[in-house]
């Protein structure tokens, strides 16, 4: 299979970012902000939906690189940042409209941890960064709701 190679440039664009990074793992460590060229990266293993949905009986992770411009600020939010062995899992990439064509692209992480990019626009990239391996562990997740009612979803990678 070829390696993925996806740019975004609108809203809609990041919707198909998050299916393809929907559980990826990373660990802190493999965070980056730098504000001076206003670009924030990760490099994550990439669990290929793709391939698990055409395919039942095989599972693969792949090392995977997201980039994303034009990036004004960044908050975190549940995540210990000076924790660099801490293994993440990304459940999802959201986009929040503020002012056209800027808004904030949140990453929301289990266990409640998010980043929260606000952005001039959207630009973005990601890119696989070689080859695949199998893996025997397909994520799962369950939906829990609290005592208000509200529902979370929980990773079981």
């Amino acid at each position: 299979m070829a390696d993925l190679k996806l740019i975004a440039l609108e809203q809609d664009d990041l919707i198909v970012f998050s299916a393809h990074l929907q559980d990826a793992v990373l660990r802190v460590a493999d965070l980056a902000w730098m504000p001076r060229e206003r670009r924030f990266a990760l490099v994550a293993n990439r669990f290929n939906w793709d391939i698990a949905s055409r395919k039942l009986d095989r599972n693969e992770r792949r090392r995977s690189a997201l980039r994303l411009e034009h990036v004004l600020s960044v908050q975190v939010q549940g995540l210990d940042l000076d924790a660099k062995d801490t293994v993440l899992s990304l459940l999802a990439i959201q986009f929040e409209e503020t002012e056209a064509p800027g808004g904030v692209v949140t990453l929301v992480f289990a266990g409640d941890g998010a980043i929260r990019l606000t952005v001039e626009c959207v630009e973005g990239e990601i890119r696989d960064l070689g080859g695949a391996w199998k893996t025997r562990r397909r994520p799962s997740h369950s939906i829990v709701e609290d005592d208000d009612g509200d529902a979370s979803y929980n990773s079981e990678s």
